[in-house]
């Protein structure tokens, strides 16, 4: 397991319990405490856990948050089949809205080179790339930058938004959950991703499997305000189908 999916793994059973024991946290992962410790000092460090003798207590539930250069590498294959699968859902469309986040920036690597799409994005990283790789027309939202991500957030995000009416909106969240709907960490975030969606005549959201059943602290949309889920195969066929049930048609790439 790598030191994300552990640390997450971490997080949620933290706040599942109210108290991990170092201990158990190595039994139950098959790691040694040495690592689990370390775990911890990194979780400690972004404000999710407290350290105390021999464990840990959570924080607080808003969302675990990772570099946007970490999380790219993170599960490549298969965001890039989920990647290739939104592109080729695209159709006849003059217009599209790529969100932040590592499903839509490795989506951006592989971004057709004849497209003559206008596309609108937060991202500077997606800008770049899909400016560099194709003939596309990139837009990128103005606002106040966030590091982590290197995109744009803020009312001048929203309002450029508001003014724009677009073909595809792909969306990317950092939890996704029959109950509670789409969330991410940053209310400034999901504003921008709520107005995306509220702009866009059809929306199609790109996450892995990993994003399912987790919550983070901000909701933005339903998972009903969806057409379409573009997801990978690590989510059963009976948790998709439990998701279309909702309303969006739900593909497994």
């Amino acid at each position: 397991m790598h030191a994300e999916d552990r640390q997450r793994w971490i997080v949620a059973r933290a706040r599942a319990r109210g108290r991990l024991d170092v201990s158990s946290i190595a039994g139950e992962l098959q790691v040694a405490p040495e690592t689990v410790r370390r775990d911890l000092s990194v979780l400690e460090k972004l404000g999710l856990i407290r350290r105390v003798h021999g464990g840990a207590y959570p924080v607080e539930r808003a969302g675990f948050e990772i570099t946007l250069t970490t999380r790219v590498h993170s599960r490549l294959a298969e965001k890039r089949r989920i990647g290739a699968a939104a592109l080729a859902r695209l159709g006849d469309v003059e217009s599209v809205y790529v969100d932040e986040g590592s499903t839509c920036q490795v989506l951006a690597e592989t971004f057709p080179e004849s497209s003559r799409l206008t596309v609108i994005t937060s991202a500077l990283t997606t800008a770049s790339t899909i400016d560099a790789n194709s003939d596309a027309t990139v837009l990128v939202l103005g606002g106040r930058l966030r590091g982590k991500t290197q995109a744009t957030v803020d009312h001048w995000a929203v309002r450029m938004l508001r003014d724009m009416v677009v073909d595809v909106a792909l969306i990317g969240a950092n939890g996704v959950s029959r109950e509670r709907g789409l969330t991410t960490p940053d209310p400034a975030v999901a504003a921008v991703k709520t107005q995306a969606m509220e702009s866009a005549r059809r929306r199609v959201l790109v996450a892995d499997h990993s994003k399912f059943g987790v919550d983070s602290f901000c909701r933005f949309a339903d998972v009903r305000d969806f057409d379409l889920i573009i997801t990978d195969s690590g989510l059963s066929a009976a948790e998709a189908h439990r998701y279309h049930l909702l309303g969006p048609e739900v593909v497994r790439a």
